[in-house]
Parts: structure tokens; sequence; C-alpha cells
């Protein structure tokens, strides 16, 4: 297998199952604890941002996207990413995160932001958030907590608690941080 035989897709609701499994095979059930998931617990992921990498109709990895809100700003939260593990090490998920990098600026988002390792992600153009300048539901190493700011800027427009934008309330909505 190579990665010339993965076939990327943007997620279909067949799909969801075999993510689920993936995403238990990957994270266990800790995945609930963590503080990415609970802001995923507040609203749907943006399906039309969220792709799987199939080898002959199997899921072998997914990312998805949640639209996130942090003060006034608006971006994406990532994740999860998660490759079945016969197939890491091949290039698979990163090829996921520039497909959904690329899917976000398509739709004019300013910033994506993820809680993951930075010797990974700083590959993919993923930096270090300022301390103290946003904040999880739960706890979350600092250095874990990084962004890919799609327009310049846009990063800055985030501040302070970081929830799923499906909570934000009533108040009105801007578009997502950096947009035109």
């Amino acid at each position: 297998m190579s990665l010339a035989d993965i076939v990327f897709l943007p997620e279909d609701p067949a799909h969801d199952h075999e993510i689920e499994d993936i995403n238990a095979e990957a994270f266990g059930p800790g995945r609930f604890a963590k503080a990415a998931y609970k802001i995923r617990e507040g609203g749907p992921h943006e399906r039309s941002l969220s792709f799987v990498a199939l080898d002959q109709d199997k899921v072998v990895a997914s990312v998805r996207l949640s639209r996130i809100v942090a003060g006034e700003g608006r971006g994406l939260l990532l994740g999860p990413l998660a490759v079945r593990p016969a197939y890491k090490n091949q290039g698979i998920g990163k090829k996921l995160v520039h497909i959904a990098l690329e899917a976000a600026r398509d739709i004019g988002a300013g910033v994506v932001v993820l809680v993951g390792d930075e010797p990974y992600y700083g590959a993919l153009g993923f930096k270090r958030v300022p301390n103290g300048q946003l904040a999880m539901p739960r706890p979350v190493d600092p250095n874990r907590l990084l962004a890919a700011e799609l327009k310049e800027g846009a990063l800055a427009e985030l501040q302070g608690m970081v929830m799923h934008e499906a909570l934000a309330g009533q108040r009105a909505k801007p578009p997502l941080a950096g947009a035109a």
C-alpha cells in the first residue's frame, strides 16, 4: 500500500460508524475527558470541511473541523485527526490536514486551532498560541495549544474561552475570524 492507493474524499454520513471506530482505537475512552472533545460536544462538526481517507472503500483515517468562538473572534477547531495504526507514518494524516486547511481557506476562515504536538503540526503551519490568549473548557498543556493563521491577524481576534459556535448564544455572530 502506498499513499497513491489512498482516496481522499469529503466525509459522508455513511462514514460515521467507521470514523467513530477509528477515534476509539486511536484515543480510547479517555478522549471524552479532553478539552477539545468538550468543545465538540457543543455542536456538530462541519461535514463539508471534514474528510476521510479510504483504502478500497474502507475508512482508514479521518479529520474534522468544527466552528468555534473565543471572545468576538471566530475560527475552526481541527480534530480529531485519527489514522488506523496499520496506515500510520505514510503521510495520510498530513495530507488530510492539508486538505482540511485548504477547505477552510476556501470558505474564508482566518484561523484553525487545535490541541496537538508541535513537532508534528508545526510542519503543517501550526504555531503555539500565545500563553493566556485562549482558555479551554478543560485543562490543556499550553504548549500544545496551536493555531494555523490562514489570514494575517486572524488569531489575534480569538481571545478568552474557546467554545463551539453553537453555544455562542443569541448575540450577533460575525463571520469566521479574518473572513473577508
